[in-house]
């Protein structure tokens, strides 16, 4: 879950999603609920790997900074 949150973060970059817009997302991939999604979210968080202010969320500096380093993510 916290990989496929992490990849659509990546992904829409610069846009920034809600939890609501991205557990759709996610959603229509997979069979999950939006407690998984929240639950996800908070763990990239405290990871580092994502900001989320509450309404909005999106890649940290480090994620963005990993991803270039890896050749991109789309």
């Amino acid at each position: 879950m916290e990989r496929s949150i992490l990849t659509q973060v990546l992904v829409l970059h610069p846009a920034q999603l809600t939890i609501l817009e991205l557990a759709l997302r996610v959603e229509s991939d997979r069979e999950v609920g939006q407690d998984a999604v929240e639950r996800a979210v908070r763990e990239l968080g405290r990871d580092g790997l994502i900001t989320c202010d509450c309404r909005r969320i999106a890649p940290s500096r480090a994620a963005l900074r990993f991803e270039e380093l890896l050749g991109g993510m789309s």
